[in-house]
């Protein structure tokens, strides 16, 4: 294959545990009720991994799709990028484990720890390798186990999140069709423990009294993140048009990060493109983090929403807070 300037997406995939979580179930753990859950967020159920499933085996099946798609074996795959920020383990990367999986050969195989934002900025890592010429073929993985990671006496915190798995493969943009128009990626690192996990890392190791704490668990300051995920996601998308220039009249459907059903509202009103053109599954996944971008692109792809030509404009605000956008044309 042939290198030419920009990369398209060839094949979407994505997986899901089976184990459903609903709000009526949360009901009878914390002090929570299915009205307020819907109400305050617009999520219904979400996906809960079992014991024995890591993030890899979310990966794998979603990345098999994907490879599928674009009528790719892994084999052919030049590097792979996962966004994740929850690892089957703190090393090896999970994308090496998902390597060692797919029996993919002797390529560049690494994780992108950005939280929500992770699958953008590896869409835009993976890009700019097949712009320069280096790759022909990328796969790109959003995937996260936050219900592993999540503190189930918060009520605040464990109604928002689920599990999942969404992937797709670059290759070079030959014909002019399809093509990755422009990305956008940003941190603002004032706020950086308005959402985090606290402990488990360098600056404070494992004890037994922060496992008792749950300070290995997602904290976060909620309304510290609505208000910049408003505002932060609504300007990363105004300047991904404005680097394509295109205006929302030109955007088929926005696939955002499926955080809060309020916050994606109040980014559609800001933009001015009808909710009726934004893919959710937030009712039924929740918060997937990385792989929440993923997950609902190919939910649109195959139904049949999202088409051959049809512009698809994502954005995703996390942890850091780091957030990003990206205008596609498939």
């Amino acid at each position: 294959m042939s290198v030419g300037r920009g990369s398209r997406i060839a094949g979407t995939g994505s997986h899901v545990p089976e184990r459903v979580l609903t709000n009526r179930e949360l009901e009878q753990m914390v002090d929570t009720s299915d009205q307020w859950i819907t109400e305050r967020t617009g999520i219904k159920e979400r996906r809960v991994a079992s014991a024995e499933e890591a993030s890899s085996d979310l990966a794998l099946e979603a990345s098999r799709q994907a490879l599928a798609a674009a009528g790719l074996g892994a084999t052919e795959l030049d590097m792979i990028v996962v966004g994740t920020i929850t690892p089957d383990m703190q090393l090896p990367a999970c994308a090496a484990v998902l390597h060692k999986k797919l029996g993919a050969k002797d390529i560049p195989a690494f994780d992108v720890s950005a939280a929500c934002a992770g699958f953008i900025y590896s869409l835009s890592i993976a890009d700019q390798f097949i712009r320069t010429g280096l790759c022909s073929s990328v796969l790109v993985v959003g995937v996260e186990m936050l219900s592993k990671v999540t503190n189930w006496q918060d009520r605040n915190t464990c109604v928002l999140f689920g599990d999942g798995a969404g992937a797709v493969v670059l290759v070079p943009a030959e014909d002019g069709s399809g093509r990755v128009l422009s990305s956008k990626l940003y941190t603002d690192s004032s706020q950086v423990d308005s959402l985090c996990i606290p402990a488990g890392g360098s600056r404070e190791p494992l004890t037994v009294a922060s496992l008792q704490a749950q300070r290995n668990k997602v904290h976060m300051v909620g309304s510290d993140v609505f208000k910049v995920a408003v505002r932060n996601l609504t300007s990363a998308s105004r300047s991904a048009l404005a680097e394509a220039a295109l205006g929302p009249q030109d955007v088929d459907w926005v696939v955002p990060h499926q955080a809060n059903l309020r916050i994606i509202n109040q980014v559609a009103q800001r933009l001015k493109i009808p909710l009726e053109r934004f893919i959710l599954n937030i009712d039924r996944y929740g918060n997937t983090s990385s792989a929440s971008i993923p997950l609902a692109l190919d939910e649109g792809v195959r139904d049949g929403r999202i088409r051959r030509g049809h512009t698809v404009l994502m954005c995703a605000l996390g942890a850091g807070f780091s957030w990003a956008s990206a205008l596609v044309r498939m």
